[in-house]
């Protein structure tokens, strides 16, 4: 398949917000207990911490990580993991059905994150709480007063404030999952008065007001524009969450699930943007993409599960190299759309839905949706420039006309180095790139780095860590993408 690429240098789409690399830790299953924290391993730190964990996490460089959930948060007492730990109380969980021993809490995780070289992003519980204890939890993280939460926070071991700058007002409020769901019109007078607060005692923090749970939504669309027109003045982005999966088992027509998401992304911008003329305002709302993934494989096996268990293994999807392709696919679309989607959060980091897994007391392994990931968060910083691309599509199922190739670049901020993302989705056909570099004379390739195998359901365990592992191509003339594969090409400036 003959592929024509053209990367032009003044088709700059955005500068890229580093936080559209961040990830997301939820006391959900293992993630927490048995994931990054487990004081009894080998590998402990002196808090506790999973330091073989911690290695893959600084290699996915991941600038801010949400926290503490996810439905978790709409049921949780944030004060319930501070201070000392034997008197820290031991709850039902109702989300998840499991028991919350409160080992970790916030105290703990702030000092985790910048362990791992990342900052928090901090959620309020709006479902059995509301304004008056998310203020207080500002006060607690960020404040230096001598006042009654920053000298909680004191007492508890941290005289410096823990400078939380980003804050979710609540979690998926319009799912009736959700522990005190809310409609549109009360969710977004509380999300409102509570960013009131919130900014009273720390102007400097920014807030992500709750979307939709996902595009399915029967409420998707009239929910956003109820919460935006209660909330816009006072919140900076919104959030949008979906979950892309493979049940049906047609490969061909998974490929195809970045156009989905294009789609989703650009719908709530128009509706952002509505708002925005209807209040004449001179404020962008930005999106948060704070869940994104792969999510289908665990969905049975959890079923088996039995309640009030600490850290059952819950959502321990396995994943497989067509997974890394579309999850790489997602990376590509993010990037695409960076000029609006400055926070994306992939869901999760460790052991639930996670590039990376533990045998709790063992080892630790990447699954096969770390490398695209690492690669693409490791390379992709500095300004997204827009790709033209000619190629032919399919339709295959729901998937209709989908351009069998996708492509973005990214300029370093140095100038030096150019970076291409690139997938073939047309399974079986190689893509054999004609590649012109518009203004970027000097350029030369020096990497291909790519995603591919002939078994698509190929994965990783932690006998077989590197079963599918990415492959380094030989730089010659040609450049072809191998059908049903992820790729990522690193042009260097001589």
């Amino acid at each position: 398949m003959k592929t024509k690429i053209k990367i032009k240098n003044d088709a700059v789409i955005s500068k890229i917000d580093e936080r559209i690399y961040s990830s997301f830790i939820e006391h959900l299953g293992r993630a927490v207990y048995g994931g990054i924290y487990e004081p009894d391993h080998e590998t402990a730190d002196d808090m506790g911490f999973r330091k073989d964990v911690m290695d893959l996490i600084k290699e996915l460089n991941i600038p801010m990580i949400r926290y503490p959930g996810g439905n978790f948060v709409s049921g949780y007492n944030w004060e319930d993991g501070t201070g000392e730990k034997s008197k820290r109380p031991r709850k039902l969980e109702l989300a998840w059905n499991s028991i919350e021993t409160n080992d970790v809490g916030i105290d703990e995780f702030q000092e985790w994150a910048k362990r791992v070289s990342s900052d928090v992003m901090m959620a309020v519980n709006l479902g059995t709480r509301g304004a008056d204890d998310a203020r207080n939890l500002v006060e607690y993280s960020n404040q230096k007063t001598a006042t009654y939460y920053a000298d909680m926070r004191r007492k508890n071991g941290f005289e410096e404030p823990f400078a939380i700058k980003t804050w979710c007002l609540g979690n998926e409020m319009d799912g009736d999952w959700q522990i005190g769901t809310k409609r549109a019109q009360e969710y977004g007078r509380l999300a409102c008065e509570t960013a009131k607060l919130m900014k009273m005692v720390d102007p400097s923090i920014e807030l992500v007001a709750c979307g939709s749970s996902g595009p399915q939504m029967p409420t998707f669309g009239q929910w956003e524009e109820t919460v935006l027109r209660e909330a816009y003045e006072h919140v900076d982005y919104i959030s949008l969450h979906s979950y892309y999966g493979n049940p049906d088992n047609n490969s061909q027509e998974y490929l195809g699930s970045a156009c989905i998401m294009d789609g989703f992304i650009k719908d709530v911008v128009g509706i952002c943007d509505k708002i925005k003329e209807e209040k004449k305002s001179d404020k962008d709302i930005m999106l948060s993409f704070d869940e994104w993934n792969v999510w289908f494989h665990s969905n049975e096996q959890d079923k088996k599960q039995e309640p009030w268990q600490i850290a059952p293994p819950l959502l321990e999807d396995m994943y497989n190299l067509e997974d890394a392709i579309v999850v790489g696919d997602l990376m590509i679309t993010l990037l695409k759309n960076s000029d609006r989607v400055k926070i994306a959060c992939l869901a999760q980091l460790v052991n639930v839905i996670a590039p990376i897994m533990t045998v709790t007391g063992g080892g630790v392994w990447k699954q096969t949706i770390f490398y695209p990931f690492k690669y693409t968060s490791q390379n992709g910083r500095g300004q997204a420039i827009k790709v033209e691309i000619e190629c032919g599509t399919f339709t295959e199922g729901k998937a209709e006309n989908i351009p069998a190739v996708d492509a973005v670049a990214v300029l370093s901020d140095d100038e030096n180095e150019l970076a291409v993302f690139a997938v073939n989705r047309l399974i079986g056909e190689d893509a054999e790139l004609d590649i012109d570099l518009e203004g970027f004379e000097g350029y030369k390739l020096a990497e291909h780095v790519a995603m591919e195998g002939e078994d698509l359901k190929a994965g990783n365990s932690i006998d077989k860590p590197d079963n599918v592992t990415p492959v380094t191509k030989e730089i010659n003339d040609k450049v072809i993408l191998k059908g049903g594969s992820w790729n990522f090409l690193r042009y260097k400036k001589a």
